[in-house]
């Protein structure tokens, strides 16, 4: 018995001897922490550009240590990518068109300004009446950037993309076809491409559609030129009627049915 109570005894004494050493040392830690944060506080009040370089390099640290589902949240600008801007932003005559354009066709004014905005500086450089354009994407997708007919067209023009791959090269490739905007500016590159081959605008939009020299495009370029006349109606500021309504929107519906091969010698003839 003598010698469990000396045992018991000895590790009590280790046990305490433990508790008073790490009390020390915190205790110590603690004091050194608590005159390292006092200096560091004078220093910082002393030396005003200590203080600036200090925040900044914290708030880095805070930069790098957000949360991983948030990572992506400061690489890009969303306005930066967003294929929209204000109508109000624009010039009465646009601004006027992409209203217009959106009540009819139940799209966002958003990014119909956006297109709007585009059509017309497309229009400024390749000499192509932008209210032209404009009709060339209502009749054709009803400002779907996802249509495609089942001939291969896609986007907003319904542009034959096999065939004009090459005009999306410098655009990163074919999948740019669905990228409004491209689109838009490749569709326009065609068409102007189709009129000077044809001659005549009417010639120019039976070429765009695939219907070649023939006159029979199932209706496509009155269409197409009737929308353009209401647009510029519109554009010089006079309310244009919506004839027919809401149209039908469905992708190509208006575009018959090619066969991309001879689409594809129409532009290397």
């Amino acid at each position: 018995m003598t010698a469990s109570r000396q045992f018991t005894r000895g590790l009590k004494t280790f046990a305490s001897d433990i508790a008073q050493g790490f009390f020390e040392i915190t205790h110590n830690s603690f004091a050194l922490i608590g005159l390292a944060v006092i200096f560091a506080l004078i220093a910082l009040s002393a030396r005003p550009e200590l203080r600036e370089v200090g925040e900044l390099k914290l708030f880095s640290w805070l930069q790098t240590r957000q949360m991983p589902g948030s990572a992506w949240a400061g690489e890009v600008d969303p306005l930066d990518r967003a294929t929209a801007s204000n109508p109000q932003d624009l010039p009465k005559q646009q601004a006027a068109v992409a209203y217009w354009l959106s009540k009819k066709y139940r799209i966002a004014p958003e990014p119909l300004s956006a297109l709007v905005t585009e059509a017309y500086e497309i229009g400024l450089r390749s000499k192509l009446d932008p209210t032209l354009l404009l009709a060339v994407m209502a009749v054709e997708s009803g400002f779907n950037p996802f249509a495609q007919s089942a001939g291969g067209a896609q986007g907003l023009m319904q542009v034959m993309t096999e065939v004009h791959s090459d005009k999306y090269e410098s655009f990163g490739g074919k999948l740019a076809a669905f990228d409004p905007l491209t689109n838009l500016r490749v569709g326009a590159s065609v068409l102007q491409e189709c009129i000077r081959r044809a001659g005549s605008l009417e010639g120019g939009l039976r070429c765009y559609v695939g219907s070649g020299g023939t006159a029979d495009d199932s209706g496509y370029t009155d269409k197409v030129m009737a929308e353009h006349a209401r647009l510029q109606v519109v554009a010089r500021g006079r309310v244009a009627p919506a004839v027919g309504g809401l149209p039908q929107i469905r992708p190509a519906s208006t575009r018959p049915e090619l066969n991309p091969l001879k689409v594809a010698k129409v532009f290397q003839s």
